[in-house]
């Protein structure tokens, strides 16, 4: 049996039972929603430990059924019976308890900056890219959170050699975040007239999307420059000095939108530049996880490849977990669920393991 922190559980369900007696009393609205906040936060975990100390107590007692000789042969049969089950039971709910109890990523509840662009492979790179865009659209719509396309730049022959976009919603970034690195595809393209295969990979970055709380950006420390933006051609050119450039003069990062209101592209712009901020803050804060995003999120080549999309076989394979999945069209269509799950849960491994290790 896994050993579980008793004392820390204990704590946790008398600071459970302290927000429900404050509850109960009818707080002003402002503690009830902070009270409201922290008991959602408990009652998953709280609820697993009210469950493992029953079986607990259901495990001791068909142990004194089993020893005591003067209860009913049967009955000891029957208690004999019921024992692997409840510790098959315990075991489960240790498992359970230990992750739900390790340390949480302050980002996971966020909503996220999706940045995908096209790396090697020219314009079946764009095109990747864009059957990337809207694998993730699909998969978000199944989950009822909200995108929205903050900037583009489209490919000569369709798709994008840039997008980015916000993927509102709970929870987003703690499903997401295992997401970044290089997409290699390899696929007949359409206009290959030879059948052959060809590879390309794109790039997918997934930040924790940053409210001014958490980031605080100095007037003095950007620079804001207008321009026209770019268009199609003909006479559908914007041609006003609508797009907005944001330096971030201390880290030089620069961010553009170019849509069609000034206003709006200077919000959205410093949208994008507060979740880089933060999340290059969350990496100096964190070196695993920054030596982690330097090997998954590249410059396109395909050696730095995190999971491969094999179009001829039908075949996806995520190369950080060796899992293989027959189901590419499925995932195209936004069923990402599979990989999705099976990222967290090796992530999660890997850090029960490391608890044990210090233990």
């Amino acid at each position: 049996m896994a050993k579980l922190p008793i004392e820390k559980m204990r704590e946790l369900e008398r600071r459970f039972g302290e927000i429900e007696a404050r509850m109960s009393v009818g707080p002003s609205a402002d503690v009830y929603v902070k009270l409201a906040s922290e008991y959602s936060e408990l009652q998953p975990v709280v609820t697993k430990i009210r469950s493992y100390q029953k079986a607990v107590g259901e495990l001791a007692d068909l142990e004194v059924l089993i020893e005591d000789k003067s209860v009913d042969r049967d009955m000891r049969e029957l208690a004999e019976l019921e024992l692997p089950d409840v510790k098959e039971r315990i075991e489960a709910l240790e498992n359970e308890i230990q992750i739900l109890l390790l340390p949480k990523d302050a980002a996971d509840e966020k909503s996220a900056i999706l940045e995908i662009r096209a790396g090697t492979g020219g314009n079946e790179a764009a095109l990747f890219a864009g059957d990337l865009f809207r694998m993730y659209e699909r998969y978000a719509s199944t989950h009822g959170w909200k995108v929205e396309v903050l900037s583009s730049s489209e490919g000569e022959a369709g798709g994008y050699k840039e997008i980015i976009a916000t993927i509102t919603g709970k929870g987003v970034f703690a499903k997401l975040k295992f997401e970044s690195g290089v997409h290699r595809v390899q696929r007949v393209p359409e206009t290959e007239a030879g059948g052959r295969i060809h590879t390309s990979a794109a790039t997918v970055a997934v930040l924790p999307e940053a409210e001014e709380i958490d980031i605080d950006i100095r007037p003095e420390d950007i620079r804001i420059d207008t321009m026209r933006s770019s268009g199609a051609g003909g006479q559908h050119v914007n041609t006003t000095d609508s797009a907005v450039r944001i330096t971030h003069l201390p880290t030089g990062i620069v961010v553009t939108s170019s849509e069609k209101s000034q206003h709006q592209n200077r919000a959205k712009a410093m949208q994008v530049l507060r979740s880089r901020l933060y999340d290059a803050e969350r990496q100096r804060a964190d070196s695993e996880r920054s030596a982690d995003r330097k090997s998954q999120v590249g410059s396109g080549d395909r050696s730095e490849r995190i999971r491969t999309y094999n179009f001829p076989q039908g075949r996806v394979t995520d190369h950080r977990i060796n899992l293989t999945l027959y189901k590419l069209d499925r995932m195209m269509i936004g069923e990402i669920d599979e990989v999705v799950d099976a990222l967290l849960a090796d992530y999660q491994a890997s850090q029960l393991a490391q608890l044990g290790e210090q233990q």
